[in-house]
């Protein structure tokens, strides 16, 4: 389905749509094309006008672009219209690109966040109808992702694919892919020369957070005697770099390391690979999820090691890995999470 027909799709299940979230009748929802300037759809219903702009994307990058076209369109027609992204499926990511552009939006999935002055709608929590079919191909796939996290650690520099290939050890093949991808998805630019960085540094790192699934990596759940998570990251540390363990801690454990926010109890080190069972022996582990305090993770991709640096004697994975780990922890790791965005993470 080309771009055109995919819009004309969507533009079709409008009126539908807005005249279920308006308790409203199809026909007393006018829907009209090329009114509004640069504006997909001018929905006029229950008194109200709303410039729509419709994407099939529901991630933070195309969300961000069709809300910033929504409120100029809003602009021009100078009827207080309400400016509104319209998408198959809403994401997480294009949820808080909407909340700061203050633009509202809805789904064809049935949930939507349109508010403003005499209308308040929020619908959340219904499942996405438009699943992909197949294994769709992702920037964030575990050898793909390695793109992100180097742009993402050298957020305002321009670099060549070639560079960035030889950097984190992948194929040009894959850089080119990959970058027209986040390209297209308005994550990244290119200047004159070709040399690509990114656009939005905040808009990519929601995207991958979406995506991102802290439970594909293999984690072994275990329990060691200690006094408290810092003192068992130490160890656990100590007892890894002695057996010359390629590691790294990450969630809570490098959370601390890197900002001393809020106690905790379960560290988690990322492993080359998977522990020997004199390893264990020496760290004194005993498998038991129940009872877990120390999590040994072997990762899908050594890239998670890229940018990994020793922080008060603990090597740690980047701050850019450590904010998406920590989004699959327990404890305080949603308010860790936030501060580690917060100090390192503020572009």
């Amino acid at each position: 389905m080309d771009a055109s027909s995919a819009e004309s799709s969507l533009i079709s299940r409008l009126p539908e749509a807005m005249a279920g979230l308006l308790a409203l009748a199809e026909d007393q929802v006018q829907v009209e094309t090329g009114a509004g300037g640069d504006v997909d759809v001018v929905v006029r219903a229950a008194g109200q006008t709303f410039a729509v702009e419709l994407t099939e994307a529901g991630s933070a990058g195309p969300v961000a672009v069709h809300a910033e076209r929504a409120v100029n369109a809003a602009k021009v027609l100078r009827k207080r219209a309400i400016p509104v992204v319209a998408v198959p499926y809403m994401g997480p990511s294009g949820k808080d690109a909407c909340a700061r552009a203050d633009v509202s939006w809805l789904d064809f999935s049935g949930n939507a966040h349109i508010v403003a002055p005499g209308i308040r709608i929020i619908v959340d929590g219904r499942p996405n109808q438009f699943p992909k079919r197949g294994r769709p191909s992702s920037a964030f796939a575990p050898k793909s992702s390695r793109i992100a996290r180097w742009l993402l650690m050298h957020p305002a520099e321009a670099m060549a694919q070639r560079e960035i290939s030889r950097a984190i050890d992948v194929s040009e093949g894959l850089v080119s892919r990959v970058v027209s991808r986040l390209e297209e998805e308005h994550y990244v630019v290119r200047d004159d020369g070709g040399r690509v960085r990114v656009s939005n540094p905040q808009l990519l790192l929601d995207a991958w957070q979406d995506e991102y699934r802290f439970s594909k990596h293999i984690i072994m759940q275990g329990h060691v005697a200690a006094r408290s998570g810092d003192a068992l990251t130490r160890f656990v540390a100590d007892a890894l770099s002695t057996a010359k363990v390629e590691h790294a801690a990450t969630g809570l454990s490098a959370a601390w390391q890197l900002t001393r926010f809020a106690g905790f109890r379960t560290a988690t080190f990322f492993v080359r690979a998977a522990p020997t069972s004199s390893i264990k022996s020496e760290l004194g582990f005993r498998e038991d999820v129940r009872g877990a305090n120390l999590w040994l993770v072997v990762p899908n991709d050594a890239g998670v090691f890229q940018g990994a640096d020793e922080r008060d004697g603990v090597r740690c994975v980047h701050p850019v890995q450590v904010y998406l780990d920590l989004k699959e922890h327990p404890e305080r790791a949603s308010d860790a999470a936030e501060r580690i965005r917060a100090e390192f993470l503020n572009w």
